[in-house]
């Protein structure tokens, strides 16, 4: 993070610690509405950044995050709903269960050479063998969802995320602040640059004595277990679950869209992405209910077409534009 923090000239320095402190602060004169779309933001840029290290900087196309999400989520709330067992203890085995799944995935795909496609197709298929199976387990709830009961008299104990919209606009901020810190840390470390050496060739990577497999699965683990922990904060955010939305395509495919549109393999990638898209689709959704519109693939055509002209105009994302257009890198001589 130092090294990252060196790279940013004065002018870039002044504009992220400008942005941490309005968000520090934001809920001081927010809305509720405002702080909830701030808070999605957040959450969107906190599993943004866990899908950007296995496919921005270690070149993994993972279609499937929503498994880790979906398993992080039900396996927490099963264990409150049923057992009374907290969600800060619940998240130590929904993270140790997505990363075996995400284990699983790797093994399968790095030993026997499922690469490109292809392994974003098997991270599909975990992902709707698992809906498929969560749909049948009543345990969970099955087809019908899980719920969480909402007791306002419960709304003080932030130890069993029980709280109102501030409480979690500040749990998803540390999160997403967490996520940034993470990134940049793993970004310049020895890990990192193997993964970057991995991500543009990895015979050459291989060549220099990289071992590939071990690297490629740190990164699957790193990733599925970063989101699952999302899936944690997504369950007690909403106190719903259901298979059928949780590990479906669309909800992975709206996951990753943020580091595409921001910029894979960079720290704020995820972080613009998120502030651009969340808004938008908000804003969509909120013109369309006053037209009364009734189009529910709207959102998704919307953010297609999104992607399509930010891929045409800024191919590499829009933070690496963004910052070289508003000078907040150093230059090197």
């Amino acid at each position: 993070m130092i090294s990252l923090w060196r790279d940013m000239n004065g002018r870039g320095r002044v504009a992220i610690v400008l942005a941490f402190l309005v968000l520090l602060f934001a809920p001081v004169a927010a809305t509720r509405y405002l702080l909830s779309v701030l808070t999605l933001i957040l959450y969107f840029v906190y599993v943004g950044q866990a899908w950007n290290l296995m496919m921005g900087y270690a070149g993994q196309l993972s279609l499937g995050h929503a498994l880790y999400v979906g398993l992080g989520g039900y396996i927490s709330a099963a264990l409150w709903v049923n057992f009374g067992i907290g969600p800060w203890l619940g998240v130590v085995p929904s993270v140790a269960i997505a990363a075996m799944f995400g284990a699983a995935i790797g093994w399968l795909g790095f030993r026997f050479g499922i690469e490109g496609v292809y392994f974003a197709l098997l991270t599909i298929a975990f992902a709707e063998f698992t809906r498929i199976g969560f749909d049948h387990i009543g345990f969970v709830g099955g087809a019908g969802g899980l719920f969480i009961p909402y007791e306002e008299s419960r709304l003080g104990e932030w130890w069993n995320l029980r709280g109102g919209q501030v409480f979690f606009y500040y749990l998803a901020f540390a999160m997403a602040v967490l996520a940034v810190l993470l990134t940049a840390l793993l970004a310049r470390s020895r890990l990192g640059y193997q993964w970057l050496a991995i991500r543009e060739d990895e015979m050459a990577a291989r060549a220099l004595g990289i071992d590939v497999f071990r690297a490629k699965m740190k990164a699957v683990l790193i990733s599925s277990s970063m989101t699952a922990v999302g899936g944690v904060f997504y369950a007690f955010y909403y106190n719903s679950l259901f298979p059928a939305q949780l590990f479906d395509m669309s909800r992975s495919i709206e996951l990753i869209l943020g580091p595409i549109v921001g910029g894979t393999g960079t720290v704020f990638g995820p972080v613009i992405g998120a502030f651009v898209l969340t808004p938008l689709g908000e804003i969509l959704i909120a013109v369309t209910e006053k037209a009364g519109i009734n189009a529910p693939g709207a959102k998704a055509i919307f953010f297609g077409l999104i992607l399509m002209v930010i891929i045409y105009l800024v191919p590499t994302g829009v933070w690496p534009w963004l910052s070289q257009k508003l000078g907040f890198a150093r230059r090197r001589s």
